[in-house]
Parts: structure tokens; C-alpha cells; sequence
């Protein structure tokens, strides 16, 4: 991290040449970024993540306009949240970060939906289907972020209210182009549609859809898919076979995938727990 920090203060000394300069730190940003996804001992990712998330902050605060940095930014600060942040003050501090990151990055691209996150639903999900599929990439990290922002903040009823505007930006980007980020924006809505029992108005059956499609347009290489299926659909339907056979292909499957090995690594570390508790949950 240290002889990266000082070719960075050399890079941007340098006069001239600013594309030049934009370029290459992107390029280090992204490797650094697939090195990190592609790790599969947790505990140096954990170690390791808090240097470069500050290095992350120096890039963005240097050039605040650069939405691929903002987007960045906020998806390392979403994930290392959600993997790695027990305490729930200092979860909602870095959620905080990741969707404003999220937020001006949605600003720069898209100003009238970001100037309309708090209209009406229905202005809101007219607004959202204007979103053209050249700007996928910045509608689905917000609404990532927001997602995450919300998940930690699930204590919180505001929060919670904002869940159907989530599901809107979901959907449409599933309309621009629903095999985006390994099919994401279903395994997000499978999440979201699992949440109520069938005997209190819930509907179950549309998050199995979306785990298997999100399953289908991963090929099966994304094993989070799988245990975010058997935790929220499984056990929300007390479907125990199922559970149980969903978590012993995460556990029997080979997790090192190019760009899938940290997410594989935490899955088969989740999965294990799941299939621990079975007896006692079922």
C-alpha cells in the first residue's frame, strides 16, 4: 500500500496529461479491486480492505465528478460493510458512506431522478423507467447501496418504507438488461420477495423466480445465489429438503472463480452455519 500511495503522489504532481493520469488510476483502482474479489482467505481481505478503502476517499475527493470512482467507492464500501461490520454503529457510519458515494455518482448521470428520490411512488417509478441502458451501471449501484443502506438500517420504519421505491429501480433495471452483474437485480428482488409468509399476504413464490434466475444468468457460479435462497425462501416456507440441498452444493462446489472468489468464500462460510442450524430451525 505504501509504494502504491507514493506512485500515486508522483502521478498527480505531474503536470498535464490528466486523462493519462484519470486512466491509469482507474486501471490500478480495478485491479486492486479483482484482486480483492478474487482472494479466498477472508482474514487478509478483512486486514487488508481499510487502507485501501481511505485510499479509495483520497481518489474520489481528488477528482469528486469521476463516476466510475464514486461507483467504486460505494460498492467496496457496501460490500466490505456487509462482510466483515459486525457493530451496528459503525455499519450504518460506512452504509452512510457507500449510498452517498452512490448518490452523487446517480447526480452526475441521472440529476432529475436524483432530484426526485423523495416524490410520490408513482412519479418516482415514472421517472425510473425513463433510465436508458447506457445508464444501468449507475441506477444499479444506487440501488445497491440503498439496498445495504437499508438492510442496516432495518430498525428504522423510515427505512423500511422506502423498500417499494428499491423494488422499482430493481425491476426496471432487470428491463434494461436483466443478466447485468451476473443477473444482481433478481438475486436483490428474490431477497426482497422473501421477506412475509404467504399467510400474511406474502408472495414467496415470485422470490424463488428471481433466486433461480439470478442462479441461471450467475451459471451456477455464484454461490451466494444458493444461500441467500435456502436462508430467505427455504426457511421462509419450511422447505427442509431444499434447504438442505441448496447449502451441500454451496459446501461440494469449487468456490474459486475469476471474480467470484471472495463472495464463494464467504457463501461456503454462511452456508455451513445454515446447514448447522437445520435440525434445530426445521
Amino acid at each position: 500500500m505504501l509504494r502504491i500511495s507514493l506512485l500515486l503522489v508522483f502521478l498527480l504532481n505531474l503536470n498535464g496529461c490528466a486523462s493519462m493520469i484519470n486512466s491509469a488510476t482507474q486501471k490500478m483502482t480495478g485491479n486492486l479491486s479483482q484482486a480483492m474479489l478474487n482472494q479466498n482467505d477472508l482474514e487478509t481481505v478483512k486486514a487488508g480492505a481499510p487502507a485501501y478503502l481511505i485510499m479509495i476517499d483520497s481518489l474520489i475527493e481528488g477528482d469528486p465528478d469521476n463516476v466510475d470512482m464514486l461507483i467504486a467507492g460505494s460498492k467496496l464500501y457496501a460490500s466490505y460493510t456487509s462482510a466483515f461490520v459486525d457493530d451496528e454503529q459503525r455499519a450504518q457510519r460506512l452504509a452512510d458512506k457507500s449510498l452517498s458515494y452512490a448518490r452523487q455518482a446517480l447526480c452526475l448521470d441521472l440529476h432529475e431522478l436524483c432530484n426526485n428520490l423523495d416524490a410520490r411512488q408513482e412519479q418516482f417509478e415514472s421517472l425510473v423507467t425513463q433510465v436508458q441502458e447506457t445508464d444501468q451501471a449507475v441506477l444499479y449501484a444506487f440501488a445497491s447501496a440503498w439496498a445495504s443502506w437499508i438492510q442496516v438500517n432495518s430498525a428504522d420504519w423510515n427505512a423500511i418504507a422506502q423498500i417499494p421505491k428499491l423494488n422499482a429501480l430493481f425491476t426496471h433495471s432487470i428491463r434494461l438488461n436483466e443478466a447485468y452483474d451476473n443477473g444482481g437485480a433478481h438475486l436483490y428482488l428474490g431477497v426482497l420477495a422473501s421477506q412475509i409468509p404467504p399467510s400474511l399476504g406474502g408472495k414467496p413464490e415470485q422470490g424463488r423466480y428471481h433466486f433461480e434466475q439470478a442462479a441461471h444468468f450467475s451459471n451456477n457460479k455464484n454461490l451466494m445465489v444458493k444461500v441467500l435462497y435456502a436462508e430467505y425462501y427455504a426457511r421462509l416456507v419450511f422447505d427442509q429438503d431444499l434447504h438442505d440441498r441448496l447449502l451441500k452444493e454451496v459446501l461440494s462446489a469449487n468456490g474459486n472463480e475469476p471474480g467470484l472468489t471472495l463472495i464463494n468464500t464467504l457463501a461456503k462460510k454462511r452456508g455451513r452455519q445454515l446447514l448447522e442450524e437445520s435440525e434445530e430451525f426445521f
